[in-house]
């Protein structure tokens, strides 16, 4: 359409007219710029309606402005369509509402931005489920699933969003309210009929026979013979014909026990080839991958790849049966059954990361969407694989495809050059070879995500010309003013087009972190949010912790995403303007609490912690920071110099004026309570230990204990419990020296310079020790010599020998003393896995000592919500409580009496101190306990 807007008038007239909120600042800018793709628009606004009315307000608002209009949900579309240069309408905010569920006709009326897990959930008790089921189930909405006939990997039973729609009450951009069913012509818009009537020969026979077609409108619904069906056919529209406001869908019933037959083959084509001879077994799924997407077997039978065939049944047994037959008459190299629930969601998450993953290569390059989901006949897809391998070969280009091998759909990352002019070239002429070959094979160039601006420009190729103009002519009936989402599908832009890294600096960016995994390229690093948002998730997975300050506000801008996007369009420079200096940056990043659970719950590795105090070093560079960044932030100075006077100024704490003034000065939240100094630390307890004896000399029986800042000066109590285990285990704990810090609190707050001139004054003190076994108590500190460390120092190998000894101290027992028995404490245990700990270090070792120990029961994932000095600091109590709200408090006051409440990292036990008013412990305080139980000898003063 041809815009004619005037910018201030349109926002002039959305303020009055829509009750919602009406955004045109540059974060809600950047935050909706891109989708999943490789593409980005930038719009005018953003709009969130609060209701079916507001929709129409803004619409009509838009109409008279001649600004075009993009419904978004959950922003997971990987072929460009969620973003547009007009009104970006975000149907997330409000318009997800369940409205009704009928468990006797197995139907919902849904509002559009309803995520289909809350969908899924709401239908659980009755024992229903909604059919289709992308990989995004956890944040994806049913809006966006019908814009784009969402599939998923249960289609194979259950079809597409399309086979599942009742009904649909559709806002048109002309301001009509159109109501679409099944079997009737009421609710079409004028000419609709006509034009259907008038080329029925063509509807006939100009679309392929295929389980996974999506690419195109789905103009076939109309005929007589199939209804006509106006919900159907608005399925798949892609935002291009009107905003969904209400759907009736159908749900189905949910087996009431699964089993996963997990099949071996050769390669990818005999996977491939096997995967039709399985569906007249009639399984719920039949997924395929192969084994250059598998990082680590993870159980895994033998071969080079895989089908994962999940069954169906009243109970276990029976579903067991169904998955044994099939195994059975698989030709498979090697197979088995899974029944256990937690061993079938790990192989879930290898499948369902895979959108994420696949963006990485094995070596570490990069990969892109634009090829993700074409589709052929299941029969085909052996001989269309091996094509298509030969394609990629032709052109230099690896890929790693996997997918709904039951019904032929391939998803694949390829690693085009999408920077320089010459790779997007190539990507162009090798779109359109393998659209030529996927309909040689009787494909859609689509078959579950849409096709967006990645293919539509290809469709004559498909369907030919005479359709593709009938299809022009179909989006003028539902839209004649032309404002929904232009470019896409009908009369689209070209496939290389929009490129959203064509906005991007070609020359490396000067940074202080070495970004290693990225060829030290800041911009590298920022391109891996591929934008599936697995951070957007409202409820993790019990063991997550990514992205907890989402979790809390439910805002795009305070979820990992959101944050990579506004610092893509920092390094862009189009509507966030002020570089480092950038203030919208600098607000989202406020909220991250640098929890680095986005370092391994993303599944491309996103770190923003390391990101935002890359930012903050650039930001507050020859500025006044914040208070907090000089008090927390140098906390181990101050600590080292408050020692002696620990007793006095523990006193003055206490008296209510003195501390609220010293936590206004200081930039501490008001709510909080100061900790108590300790008043004798450890490393002066371990001195006055050894006083009088003989210096220790190394072998094999020593191991240097880190006296963290945070053991040291409020645990002390954690340290001696340490020690007390280690000397039971066989071992001496042995003091590295004065002086060391692992530099978390200045690296957290951004003051890199300082922290890596006390990294690099902490590397020359441990002096010949470098390179021994180091047991660190504290998860945080453990995190930060494991990965800050070396990526602040990556030209000194001092950095990686340090950063490889690093172990916790159940890593340590079991790697050097495994003979060693703990005593049996024999209780249940809650409490807090470090977010740190699950994120960096992993708590599989913690996990095997805790049962050895007889401690019963599960630590709670997510994060405490102090995470260091995030909670502490002045306006972000709130915040902090919440994400203590989430898991952790729930857990421990649900907890029986005499439960172990455990958590290791001092934030943790501070934050149930303050919250809960509970007293948790490191897991050596329990173990040491434990100990003296069982012989009657105290430990320690």
């Amino acid at each position: 359409m041809a815009e004619r807007h005037d910018r201030t008038a349109l926002l002039r007239a959305l303020d009055g007219a829509v009750r919602g909120e009406v955004e045109s600042d540059a974060t809600a800018r950047a935050l909706n710029t891109m989708d999943a793709s490789n593409y980005r628009r930038v719009p005018l606004a953003v709009v969130a309606p609060r209701d079916a009315d507001d929709v129409a307000a803004a619409l009509a608002v838009c109409r008279a402005h001649g600004v075009p209009v993009v419904p978004r949900g959950g922003g997971t579309s990987i072929a460009g369509q969620a973003t547009g240069t007009g009104v970006v309408l975000d149907l997330t905010r409000h318009l997800r509402r369940i409205t009704a569920l009928d468990a006797e006709s197995r139907t919902a009326v849904v509002q559009p931005g309803v995520v289909l897990d809350e969908l899924r959930a709401a239908a659980a008790p009755h024992g229903l489920t909604f059919g289709p089921d992308p990989s995004t189930h956890s944040r994806c909405t049913l809006g966006g699933m019908i814009g784009n006939n969402s599939c998923g990997a249960h289609s194979v039973a259950w079809g597409t969003t399309a086979d599942n729609i009742h009904a649909l009450t559709v806002a048109s951009y002309g301001g009509d309210t159109l109501r679409l069913g099944r079997g009737r012509w009421d609710g079409a818009p004028a000419g609709l009929r006509e034009l259907a009537g008038g080329h029925l020969a063509l509807l006939r026979t100009g679309f392929p026979e295929l389980p996974r077609r999506i690419s195109g409108y789905a103009l076939d619904a109309l005929l007589p013979e199939r209804g006509p069906d106006l919900a159907r056919a608005f399925c798949g529209s892609e935002g291009t014909l009107g905003v969904v406001t209400e759907a009736t869908v159908r749900l189905v019933e949910m087996p009431r026990a699964r089993a996963l037959a997990v099949l071996g083959y050769a390669d990818e084509s005999a996977a491939a080839e096997a995967a039709p001879g399985l569906l007249p077994y009639r399984p719920l799924t039949v997924e395929g991958m192969a084994a250059d997407l598998v990082r680590e077997p993870a159980g895994l039978p033998r071969g080079g790849a895989w089908l994962l065939v999940e069954t169906g049944g009243g109970t276990p047994a029976e579903a067991r049966a169904h998955a044994e037959r099939i195994l059975r008459a698989a030709d498979a190299v090697d197979g088995a059954v899974v029944t256990d629930p937690a061993g079938q969601r790990t192989l879930w998450r290898i499948r369902e990361d895979a959108a994420g993953t696949a963006t990485r290569t094995a070596d570490g390059s990069e990969a892109w969407p634009g090829w993700e989901d074409c589709a052929v006949p299941p029969a085909r897809l052996g001989p269309y694989l091996r094509d298509f391998r030969r394609l990629l070969a032709e052109y230099g280009l690896r890929g790693t495809p996997y997918g709904h091998f039951g019904e032929g759909c391939i998803h694949v990352r390829i690693d085009f050059d999408l920077l320089s002019t010459d790779g997007v070239a190539r990507f162009r002429r090798f779109s359109e070879e393998l659209a030529t070959l996927v309909v040689a094979h009787g494909g859609s160039l689509s078959g579950e995500h849409g096709d967006g601006q990645a293919r539509a420009e290809l469709l004559p190729r498909m369907y030919g010309d005479e359709l593709v103009a009938l299809f022009g002519e179909f989006k003028d009936i539902w839209d004649p003013d032309g404002g929904m989402n232009p470019g896409i599908l009908a009369r689209p832009a070209r496939l290389d087009e929009n490129l959203r890294f064509e906005v991007l600096p070609r020359r490396p960016v000067d940074v202080v972190f070495g970004y290693p995994h990225d060829g030290g390229d800041f911009s590298a690093a920022v391109r891996r949010c591929v934008g599936v948002a697995k951070c957007r998730t409202a409820q993790a997975p019990d063991t997550g912790v990514m992205c907890p300050s989402f979790r809390v506000t439910g805002e795009e801008a305070h979820s990992t995403r959101g944050r990579a996007r506004l610092l893509h369009e920092m390094l862009a420079g189009e509507i966030v303007t002020d570089g480092w200096r950038s203030e919208e940056v600098r607000d989202a990043l406020d909220l991250c609490l640098s929890c680095k659970g986005c370092r391994s719950d993303c599944p491309v590795g996103v770190d923003m912690a390391t990101y935002k105090a890359e930012f903050l070093h650039h930001h507050y560079r020859r500025r006044r920071r914040p208070a907090s960044h000089y008090t927390l932030g140098r906390l181990p100075q101050w600590l080292r110099l408050a020692a002696p006077f620990a007793g006095v100024l523990n006193a003055l704490a206490g008296i209510s004026p003195l501390a609220t003034l010293a936590k206004r000065l200081a930039g501490i939240a008001p709510e909080r309570t100061l900790p108590v100094l300790a008043r004798k630390t450890f490393t002066r307890w371990v001195r006055a230990r050894r006083r009088g004896k003989r210096p220790l000399l190394p072998d094999s029986r020593t191991v240097t204990l880190w006296p963290d800042t945070f053991t040291d000066h409020f645990s002390p109590e954690v340290g001696r419990a340490a020690v007390r285990v280690l000397e039971a285990a066989g071992r001496t704990a042995v003091h590295p020296g004065r002086g060391v810090c692992c530099g978390l609190t200045y690296v957290s707050t951004g003051q890199l310079d300082r922290a890596r001139r006390v990294m690099r004054r902490t590397l020359d003190r441990m002096g010949a020790s470098l390179g021994d076994p180091l047991v660190v108590l504290e998860p945080s500190c453990a995190a930060t010599l494991r990965t800050d460390l070396p990526e602040l120092l990556p030209d000194d190998p001092r950095a990686a020998r340090l950063a490889a000894s690093v172990r916790t101290l159940a890593q340590y027992l079991e790697e050097y003393a495994p003979d060693w028995q703990p005593p049996r404490l024999d209780r249940p245990a809650v409490g807090q896995t470090h977010c740190h700990q699950h994120a960096v270090l992993g708590d599989a070792a913690e996990r095997r000592l805790r049962d050895r120990a007889g401690l019963t029961g599960e630590l709670s994932g997510g994060c405490c919500g102090l995470a260091g000095n995030f909670g502490f600091e002045r306006g972000h109590w709130e915040v902090s409580a919440a994400c203590a709200e989430e898991r952790l408090l729930p857990s421990v006051r649900g907890a029986a009496p005499g439960t172990e409440i455990l958590a290791d990292g001092f934030s943790c036990r501070t934050q149930l101190e303050q919250l809960g008013g509970v007293r948790a412990r490191h897991l050596a305080e329990a173990l040491a306990e434990g100990l003296d139980e069982a012989d009657a000898r105290p430990y320690g003063d």
